[in-house]
């Protein structure tokens, strides 16, 4: 019997249902897990995705030939029957599960399993194949609660405040930063955004998402006009002539690899916030045993650690190889608007 998907040099392919799943190559069919670039990508003939994810995927792809489905239903696509569930990743971000003959695969793209007040939680599936991310797949990995993290974002923001200085947070323009937004104490003072990140917000404002007031921090917009503001920019602005116009500022990321204090180090960053849109090792873990699956394939990430340690654990485990990066590898070179 052909297994219910299938792994090409195009991407994830279910031949029951002929399409493929976050394909990296152009397909007729493409089922999208969410909006970031290494899972959707242009040029292929027909597009479905959650009716959260698709303004954000055509914000970002132009005029794409896309349908929509919500989260829960069931939809046939030849002989496969299809439905999406919250991955908890970013708003409208889903697992995409595969029934073909009484046999079901999920397909789980990005996700993290704590709730996180912006996106929809993650939702365990039950399948008998479950295909993982394992970007933190490390014992080492190991969040800290997303309040926790928050207070310390806050206290930050505060103390730079209260000496008269900007606050830079670098974070992913899709995703991180609007969780930030969600979360962070918007009593503290004004709130500033990149261009990017403000592009995205208002896409997501539009589909009744609810953030805090941002100003667009255009090329008028500096520490002069909105002292002790904070400031949210994708990572490729820290240490920029676009932040330059902020002077005196403290500048921070909130990424999972803030865990390791090589990467801040080299970052040239004094203070770095431990937050990921990504499972980190315990959350794994417990997605993977929550889904009862027997067989494990692992993708981007440490996978040959990951696969190891699900085989020891009694799983028929494999690795994926894929083109998927993640969002802590995604954030493409933005063009610094001013």
């Amino acid at each position: 019997m052909e297994p219910v998907l299938t792994f090409t040099d195009r991407g994830i392919f279910c031949p029951a249902g002929n399409f493929f799943i976050d394909p990296w190559r152009p397909v007729d069919r493409a089922l999208i897990t969410h909006g970031h670039s290494d899972h959707a990508r242009g040029g292929h003939g027909q597009y479905l995705a959650t009716d959260v994810a698709m303004p954000v995927m055509r914000h970002r792809l132009g005029a794409i030939r896309g349908d929509t489905i919500r989260f829960g239903e069931a939809r046939r696509i030849n002989d496969a029957t299809v439905s999406f569930h919250p991955a908890g990743h970013l708003p409208g971000s889903a697992q995409i599960r595969v029934e073909v003959g009484g046999e079901v695969w999920v397909v789980s793209g990005d996700y993290k399993t704590e709730a996180d007040g912006l996106c929809e939680p993650f939702e365990p599936v039950r399948c008998h194949a479950f295909i993982s991310e394992c970007t933190f797949g490390l014992p080492v990995f190991n969040w800290r609660p997303q309040a926790e993290v928050m207070a310390d974002v806050n206290a930050w923001w505060a103390a730079n405040a209260a000496e008269g200085r900007t606050s830079i947070l670098g974070a992913y323009s899709l995703g991180k930063a609007q969780r930030l937004l969600a979360n962070v104490d918007a009593s503290i003072g004004p709130i500033l955004t990149h261009g990017a990140v403000e592009a995205t917000n208002r896409v997501l404002r539009g589909q009744g998402i609810r953030l805090p007031e941002t100003h667009w921090a255009g090329p008028d917009v500096g520490a002069s006009t909105h002292p002790g503001a904070l400031v949210i920019a994708p990572p490729s602005a820290l240490n920029s002539a676009w932040a330059a116009r902020f002077k005196g500022a403290s500048q921070a990321f909130a990424s999972g690899w803030m865990a390791l204090r090589g990467v801040r180090r080299r970052r040239g960053l004094a203070q770095g916030f431990v937050m990921s849109d990504h499972a980190d090792w315990q959350g794994l873990n417990d997605a993977i045993r929550a889904t009862g699956a027997e067989k494990v394939f692992v993708t981007h990430g440490y996978t040959q650690v990951f696969r190891r340690w699900l085989a020891e654990q009694g799983y028929d485990a494999g690795i994926v190889e894929t083109q998927y990066e993640g969002d802590e590898a995604d954030e493409p070179d933005v063009e610094l608007l001013e």
